[in-house]
């Protein structure tokens, strides 16, 4: 009787950390805030905002979340996620997932470095080519929760090397982030970042 009850109390408690699926219909209606920033379909015009559209929802919601609790510290995003459930973060997740990413160009002095890091790192610095977890599209890996990156904005891909460079940023799994960016220059880092906005 007592293993009965024990399993139906576990059954019951694991069931409340199943998420429901994210309705993008839903976070469309609830990302008329996000728009201010993030573009109306999740296509910021801004370089220093990032571009949402077409992340995927795993890495998303991990960001929200992160940003949600203090995990992850960004000014702009302050009270913003105020008063938002799970749910709430699953349907903005789901929405700006659905969503197509308008690309950019990458600057034709960074195309050669920028393509030889992103495609085969730097052997000697120890640097893993960008497309072991970020793929040869820059489509990324949504199973793992590893961001896509293709045509976002070279200007926000560059601050956030750098600052997982100098351990300001720190949500990055077992530290692969802030090891790489650690081994990587100014000069690779804007090149990297160049590329990365024209890829897709």
């Amino acid at each position: 009787m007592n293993k009965l009850l024990i399993g139906l109390v576990l059954s019951l408690t694991a069931s409340t950390f199943v998420y429901a699926a994210g309705d993008p219909a839903a976070g469309k209606e609830k990302s008329a805030a996000c728009g201010a920033c993030h573009g109306a379909d999740g296509n910021s015009q801004v370089g220093s905002f990032p571009k949402l559209a077409g992340q995927n929802e795993k890495y998303l919601i991990k960001q929200m979340v992160a940003i949600q609790t203090g995990a992850r510290e960004v000014p702009e995003m302050a009270g913003q996620l105020d008063g938002t459930n799970e749910q709430d973060i699953e349907d903005l997740a789901a929405y700006f997932a659905s969503k197509a990413i308008m690309g950019g160009k990458t600057a034709k002095d960074q195309l050669e470095l920028g393509q030889k890091i992103y495609r085969a790192g730097i052997p000697s610095k120890q640097v893993a080519a960008c497309t072991a977890c970020h793929g040869a599209k820059g489509q990324g890996l949504s199973t793992a929760g590893f961001p896509a990156l293709s045509g976002q904005h070279a200007a926000y891909t560059e601050k956030q090397l750098k600052n997982f460079r100098v351990v300001a940023r720190t949500n990055d799994p077992n530290s692969m982030m802030r090891d790489i960016a650690a081994r990587l220059s100014d000069v690779e880092i804007k090149a990297v970042a160049s590329y990365i906005q024209g890829l897709y």
